[in-house]
């Protein structure tokens, strides 16, 4: 059960599970762009049981557009299940002093995995026509979700244009990139959560063009302009642990 994302821990908020992990993962070409949002606005959002974590007294929403590859457990490696694009738009929260992220949708071009990820994770994911592509140092992702109240589109080109770095403890950056617990409630409101690993980001100052309001207009939100931070990572390998009450 060995994997390389175990050689380094020592920028964890806590210590690593007990238990072996029982998924691993890789996740590259992230774009993580940042809005500030008044916590009033993300409450309704987030059930009551989470905190919603601030920085400089504000609340953060965050898109993070991506490729999900290498996804293992229960069945082998198998492209067209494990392999695609994915988009979350998420906050960030905490319970019992453990921060952690709350998705508020995901959008991904993998039918077993939205199913899979609703059924088993309770997780707000919803099935994407979606696309990615690499041109020039730039990279490509569109989405398109169609469902009963409307399709949901989500377009972005993004390209890193500094050296990567480590995010520096206690910043902005590692408030926003530095994550290592995922939080979701099942239909009867009870919490629970699901803890991650992975070396620390490698981060990169990006530019990016994006089309995302019709992303948020889905959450009942208009937040107004383009984002207001924006990271690019190469991406990082990842294991993950079974789901557990919160």
């Amino acid at each position: 059960m060995a994997h390389p994302s175990l050689a380094r821990f020592d920028h964890r908020p806590w210590p690593l599970p007990g238990k072996r992990w029982v998924w691993r993962q890789t996740w590259t070409d992230l774009l993580f762009a940042h809005w500030p949002v008044p916590v009033a606005a993300l409450r309704p959002l987030v059930p009551d049981g989470l905190a919603i974590r601030q920085q400089d007294g504000i609340g953060w929403i965050g898109v993070v557009p991506f490729r999900m590859g290498g996804t293992r457990r229960p069945f082998p490696f198998v492209p067209f299940l494990s392999s695609f694009p994915e988009v979350n738009v998420r906050t960030y929260v905490e319970k019992d002093g453990k921060p952690g992220v709350w998705f508020l949708s995901l959008d991904a071009d993998s039918l077993f995995t939205v199913w899979f990820a609703r059924r088993y994770f309770h997780l707000p994911y919803h099935k994407a026509t979606m696309n990615i592509s690499h041109c020039d140092g730039w990279t490509r992702l569109g989405s398109e979700r169609r469902g009963a109240s409307g399709t949901v589109r989500f377009n972005c080109m993004y390209r890193p244009i500094s050296d990567p770095r480590e995010a520096e403890p206690g910043s902005l950056d590692s408030f926003l990139a530095e994550n290592y617990r995922l939080y979701s409630a099942d239909p009867a409101g009870r919490l629970h959560s699901i803890d991650v690993h992975h070396a620390p980001w490698p981060l990169q100052r990006a530019e990016a063009k994006l089309e995302a309001e019709s992303l948020f207009r889905a959450l009942g939100l208009d937040l107004g302009g383009g984002p207001s931070h924006l990271h690019y990572s190469r991406g990082v390998d990842v294991v993950a642990w079974d789901m557990e009450p919160a």
